[in-house]
């Protein structure tokens, strides 16, 4: 394994590069800027130099498909990503997708073009091609995994103000971007003021892509690897020093630490509701208890119902969220906005031009009460914010009465 050795080179059009080898494979890290015409060039100009027999991207399958496929998103699954409980991930990808558009339209340039012009013309010469990043789902959970609650709320305000922000993306944040990370820069400030956030956006990233590039099965030589400028010096770091089975290391990397097993907080819920109706019944008589249990049906059902309204979502689905949210307690890992999402997108299926303004729409408060898809996403988050609010309110108003 020779050390790493990085240098401007005229051959690149003056962006970074680190060329190193390992295990009988030199590697050559091209540094690019999303939002550069230069790192287009030197995509094009590192291809056409005919020296690569493979190249990689910064780039999962998803991300891919969205540069490379205009349509992709037509093809979505829209209930396979409720039922699966992806609508988080699905709603930060709107975001990025917005904060791109934005970019797109001031810049007049897209973002990532030069990552898409690797994948094609690697295609288009009969080169192997590698995707290698982490799909952004799972670096968005496990993001929130490693954020306090109110840390995790203060990104979902960060991504949630980025959607309908109509302003320029400043100067600085540009050349931010020139240096860094797409994903970093559509998270705000908030990115680089929260040491773990960073942690699962880049260094994690870091890791993963160098691990990816070790798995290579194809029997290439000299691969190319074009990533954003931010993770040049990660990526050469861990290429050349990371000692454990690639692998075992990107298996590790896309896990996901689940849920406890025993919902403490479904369970307590489910004790005071019991014992509320129960202390009614025997002290305070039926009626007390039938108070006790009709608060909690009115709060919980009442504000995810609102929460639905709110989202203008069909009158069915409204009545979904009212239904589902008082029985929380009872099934557990199962949020009222998914039966809500469910009803909407049968009632109001989503139509072909409905996913090819998706990103246009996904700008605007108002293009997301219009796109049938964006609205389904409301309705699922808007009710499961409305049936969260309704629990502690109703919570501690049973509490309340209990101690007195």
């Amino acid at each position: 394994m020779t050390e790493a050795a990085t240098r401007d080179n005229a051959s690149y059009a003056g962006q970074p590069v680190v060329e190193l080898e390992r295990d009988g494979v030199r590697y050559t890290l091209l540094g690019t800027a999303h939002v550069s015409k230069a790192s287009i060039d030197a995509v094009n100009a590192a291809i056409d130099s005919g020296r690569f027999d493979a190249v990689a991207v910064e780039l999962d399958e998803q991300r891919h498909k969205a540069l490379t496929q205009p349509d992709a998103l037509a093809q979505l699954d829209l209930v396979k990503v409720i039922r699966e409980k992806k609508v988080a991930p699905f709603a930060a990808n709107l975001a990025l997708a917005a904060y791109q558009r934005r970019l797109a339209e001031q810049l007049g340039i897209e973002p990532g073009a030069e990552l898409k012009a690797a994948a094609t013309e690697a295609v288009a010469r009969g080169l192997s091609l590698q995707l290698i990043d982490r799909d952004v789902g799972i670096t968005f959970r496990r993001i929130l995994q490693g954020l306090s609650w109110w840390d995790r709320a203060k990104l979902i305000g960060s991504v949630a103000s980025g959607l309908f922000d109509r302003e320029d993306v400043s100067e600085a944040d540009i050349e931010r971007l020139k240096e860094g990370d797409m994903l970093e820069s559509s998270f705000g400030e908030f990115a680089r003021e929260t040491p773990t956030l960073y942690a699962s956006l880049i260094d994690e990233r870091d890791r993963y892509m160098a691990a990816k590039l070790r798995e290579r099965g194809d029997g290439a030589k000299h691969v190319l690897a074009v990533v954003g400028a931010g993770h040049l010096k990660g990526m050469a770091k861990y290429l050349a020093e990371e000692q454990r089975a690639p692998q075992a290391l990107t298996e590790e990397l896309v896990q996901v630490r689940q849920k406890r097993n025993i919902p403490w907080i479904t369970l307590t819920l489910m004790v005071l509701i019991c014992s509320g109706i129960a202390w009614g019944y025997f002290h305070g008589g039926r009626d007390l208890g039938r108070d006790l249990l009709l608060q909690w049906v009115a709060w919980t059902g009442g504000l995810a119902a609102l929460g639905a309204l709110l989202a203008r979502g069909h009158v069915l689905s409204i009545l979904a969220a009212a239904i589902a949210a008082p029985l929380k307690p009872f099934r557990p890992g199962l949020p009222p906005g998914m039966f809500s999402a469910l009803a909407e997108v049968h009632l109001r299926k989503p139509a072909y031009p409905d996913f090819l303004a998706l990103r246009d729409d996904a700008q605007t408060l108002a293009g997301w009460y219009r796109n049938r898809v964006c609205r389904v996403v409301l309705v699922f988050l808007l009710s499961n914010i409305g049936s969260a609010v309704g629990v502690w309110i109703s919570g501690a108003s049973i509490l309340g009465r209990l101690i007195h």
